[in-house]
């Protein structure tokens, strides 16, 4: 292999060169509910420590050159504050539509081609969580050999148990998990019951797949084009149409909108002969529901994982999160209990599969609860509503230091701003105005108005909203700082 190698800057691990990370961070991870919603999913939490499973991936990827990470609408501001905040200077690519993962890496493998020479391509979901780090290097070397001789390669990680939750990859030749130097995939298979999941384990020849991938980006777009050329097409065309807005590369919505939708496993590395498998020796979680969060938490001496306020009382192999408020338990086992603002779930721990159920039927009737939490993230910050009623309601709003809401106004509300701390800067009707601490501003029904957050400090406020109809959709946007359309704020 003759990519370039230096030392990083942190000296952990050497830069290697003309590698590009591509982080697929689109997924709404229904199954982790109510903590993981539409607007705010799995990979954007910080469920239990400082860095979101996203910060965690990039980090992870931290020797290899600038990464592309393709995400959605909504979560585009959010991917990139948590990216600023790791200082990761990323490209982000926003699909208009979910199309699953083999369109999104193509996208992906167009973007990296335009930036130089033919690059490797190490493709990861956002959300997965990787023990042994010094482990996963070893396996990228071995992984990135055998993707620059053409290879496609993907991570299997070798089975601690008959697990039903993954898919498994069968590696020719029964070399099993020895096959340290990478081994040629016979068979992909989908997730299994309990009885053939033993048979794998027992076998030595299968692999639960990671959902991991390296090599060439031409090589990839080659195979596509050659086993999906209508997949191809669309993604070409839709790249070569994209526009650079705000930081961002959004692909055409007419051009991808015919792209069909299918993940890489289908699309590509089942019907090729050019797949291989790389073993990954590291404790490996796909964090896709509560039990696998159980798994690979730390916990007490009753098994118990406990996670804010949360007073246990003789109960053991439960997970108990809590956002704020008290949860008191008493004689629980094998139990979920996650609780947030606007949501409790109680799950046994053997049935959370069935949590996107559900969240399903939340949208069957048409709530709002899976997709939003009551604290809503805008690019400019966030709003909590903390208390309504009939004609009412109540926000806590929060205003990131230099940044402004769009200049908007409310056909049917009127709104009263009691600033909190920090000093806003209220423009209405062309005229503007600073408000201080415990000072207040009235903004009429159809008033022309901004606010913006002049100071170095985060800017508090509470708005107490009043009129016949209160619907985030009563607003209409005269200009805006971040190029939003449908969104209010």
């Amino acid at each position: 292999m003759d990519r370039e190698i230096e030392q990083s800057d942190t000296g952990d691990q050497p830069l290697i060169k003309n590698v590009v990370p591509v982080i697929l961070s689109g997924g709404n991870g229904t199954r982790l509910w109510p903590k993981s919603r539409k607007k705010m999913p799995k990979q954007l939490l910080k469920l239990n420590g400082e860095d979101s499973m996203l910060q965690r991936t990039v980090s992870r990827v931290a020797n290899l050159q600038s990464p592309i990470v393709v995400c959605n609408e909504e979560q585009r501001f959010m991917i990139a504050s948590q990216l600023q905040e790791v200082d990761c200077n990323a490209t982000i690519i926003v699909e208009p539509f979910a199309r699953n993962t083999a369109p999104a890496i193509a996208v992906a493998a167009f973007q990296a081609l335009s930036e130089g020479a033919d690059p490797l391509l190490l493709v990861q979901p956002a959300d997965h969580l990787i023990g042994d780090q010094q482990a996963f290097q070893v396996a990228l070397k071995a992984a990135l050999e055998l993707a620059d001789s053409g290879k496609l390669v993907t991570f299997g990680v070798p089975p601690s148990e008959a697990d039903t939750g993954f898919g498994y990859i069968k590696v020719a030749g029964g070399s099993g998990g020895s096959c340290s130097e990478g081994e040629r995939i016979e068979q992909f298979v989908e997730k299994p019951g309990l009885a053939t999941a033993e048979e794998y384990l027992s076998s030595g020849d299968y692999f639960w797949n990671s959902g991991m991938f390296v090599f060439k980006a031409s090589v990839y777009l080659q195979e596509l084009q050659e086993q999906q050329a209508e997949m191809f097409f669309h993604c070409q065309r839709a790249y070569r149409r994209s526009v650079l807005e705000v930081g961002v590369i959004r692909l055409s919505e007419d051009a991808f909108n015919l792209c069909p939708s299918d993940s890489i496993d289908y699309a590509i590395m089942e019907k090729t002969a050019n797949a291989w498998l790389v073993p990954l020796h590291s404790s490996w979680k796909d964090l896709g529901n509560w039990s696998a969060m159980w798994e690979a938490a730390e916990k007490d001496v009753d098994n118990n994982v406990q996670w804010g306020d949360v007073l246990a009382e003789d109960c053991r192999g439960s997970f108990f999160q809590s956002d704020g408020r008290l949860i008191a338990a008493i004689g629980l086992e094998d139990l979920i209990v996650v609780d947030t603002k606007d949501a409790v779930l109680v799950a046994d721990k053997s049935r959370v599969q069935e949590v996107k159920n559900l969240v399903a039927r939340l949208d069957q009737q048409g709530r709002t609860e899976h997709l939003s939490h009551r604290e809503v993230m805008r690019p400019w910050g966030s709003y909590d509503s903390i208390g309504q009623g009939h004609r009412f309601q109540v926000k806590l709003i929060k205003v990131n230091p230099g940044e402004s809401l769009s200049l908007q106004m409310h056909h049917y509300r009127a709104e009263h701003w009691i600033v909190v701390t920090g000093t806003a800067l209220v423009e209405r009707d062309g005229e503007e105005q600073l408000v201080s601490e415990n000072e207040s501003v009235y903004i009429q029904i159809g008033q022309r108005h901004r606010l913006t957050n002049p100071g170095s400090l985060p800017l508090q406020l509470i708005e107490v909203q009043s009129g016949c109809y209160l619907g985030e959709d009563d607003i209409v946007r005269f200009s805006d700082n971040y190029n939003r359309v449908k969104e209010a704020g």
